[in-house]
């Protein structure tokens, strides 16, 4: 199986729904032992989806925003946390390339070792920052030394921290107080990962915390620099409602073929045919459909947009995050209404989908933020 060998959107998706199938048989595992889902990253990697993202200049397939959504959200249908895991690396490789932010010597060399396997995510939450988003300076510090930079501090929530080969680390740099990012490679003396991930929510994406002490890494490692505030608007970000939404299609495939299948004595036929079933599912339908449109509207008009363009759908994103991230929430409850108290079973889907939709509220953007930039928005089309 491999991705490299689908030529359309409709033949990619095809191949994701195998995978996804056998995520699915591993997810209820490796959320009980809270592991990390080692086999499905290889499968990812196997089929050659984490290159898919890499611009054609190196090699790639460079796919657009819409593609890669639809490509996310069947990931999640199979295991969320994987999703999310993957997410990060394949969005990253896209506004790498979008922004071109990166001097083209080091985004090339990125690239070649993504066609060759390499993983890369960000580490930019602290403990004492929060998420990045809201603007905190980090308290890691990188420090000019003879040849290069020497780089200490604590990263939480680093995902995919047991298979990631690159970290972009944020530092606030000594003596000048400007922040940069850092690319340090895995194999970088000072880096330690401690398993700290005890989350209840998508508990297999090993977001564990990353320790450098006395990291050193050299001077061309400094990619970017950037302020903690005023950051750039990021379509790549919708890879994360897009995880919620297949998890909450999960949800829902569940809860029709229980409906099919379930006829207590106390009726004739299966509770499918119940009003109030089939009332829950076509709430239940209507909240996909509005999720759909919101998402891939969103995703399509990032594509077909310029730069300049693109600037000004912050709140557009925004929006789009907060809608599918909560409605997702609301699908997975309906979907649980209609089981009843089996979907709190532990062997039941259902209450690992309610654990992990849950975990959107708290990616970025969050709820608030989204709901300030919206009236933002809309003093200023009054104007």
């Amino acid at each position: 199986m491999n991705f490299l060998e689908k030529r359309t959107l409709d033949e990619r998706i095809e191949l994701m729904s195998s995978l996804s199938k056998q995520f699915k048989m591993r997810a209820h595992q490796i959320d009980i032992e809270g592991a990390f889902p080692y086999a499905n990253i290889l499968d990812l990697k196997s089929s050659g989806y984490t290159t898919l993202t890499v611009p054609s200049r190196y090699g790639g397939q460079e796919i657009a925003l819409y593609e890669l959504i639809r490509l996310q959200e069947k990931i999640a249908e199979g295991d969320g946390a994987t999703a999310l895991s993957i997410g990060w690396h394949m969005g990253i490789i896209m506004n790498l390339n979008e922004k071109n932010s990166w001097k083209e010597p080091v985004f090339k060399e990125i690239c070649e070792q993504v066609n060759k396997g390499a993983l890369i995510n960000s580490a930019q939450s602290e403990p004492k920052t929060g998420s990045p988003t809201r603007g905190g300076r980090p308290e890691t510090t990188a420090e000019k030394c003879k040849s290069g930079w020497n780089i200490n501090g604590r990263k939480t929530f680093t995902t995919m921290s047991p298979v990631l080969d690159y970290f972009i680390v944020s530092a606030t740099i000594k003596d000048t107080n400007e922040v940069a990012n850092f690319l340090i490679p895995r194999t970088s003396k000072g880096i330690m990962i401690e398993e700290t991930w005890d989350s209840i929510a998508l508990r297999g994406t090993g977001s564990h915390d990353l320790i450098l002490e006395d990291c050193f890494v050299e001077a061309e490692n400094l990619v970017e620099e950037f302020s903690t505030t005023g950051r750039k608007v990021n379509g790549w970000l919708l890879h994360i409602p897009a995880c919620y939404l297949g998890i909450a299609k999960a949800a829902q495939k569940y809860a029709i073929q229980f409906a099919k299948e379930y006829s207590p004595n106390s009726i004739v036929g299966p509770i499918i045919d119940l009003p109030n079933v089939q009332q829950k599912l076509g709430e239940m339908e209507l909240k996909v459909m509005q999720s759909e449109y919101f998402l891939y509207g969103a995703s399509k008009q990032w594509d077909s947009s310029n730069t300049e363009d693109r600037e000004k759908m912050g709140a557009h994103l925004g929006a789009a995050k907060l809608t599918v991230t909560n409605l997702a929430i609301e699908i997975v409850d309906l979907a649980m209404r209609i089981v009843g108290a089996k979907s709190l079973s532990l062997s039941n889907p259902l209450q690992r989908y309610y654990r992990d939709v849950r975990a959107g509220l708290h990616n970025p953007p969050m709820d608030d933020m989204t709901l300030q930039l919206l009236a933002k928005h809309s003093i200023q089309n009054m104007e």
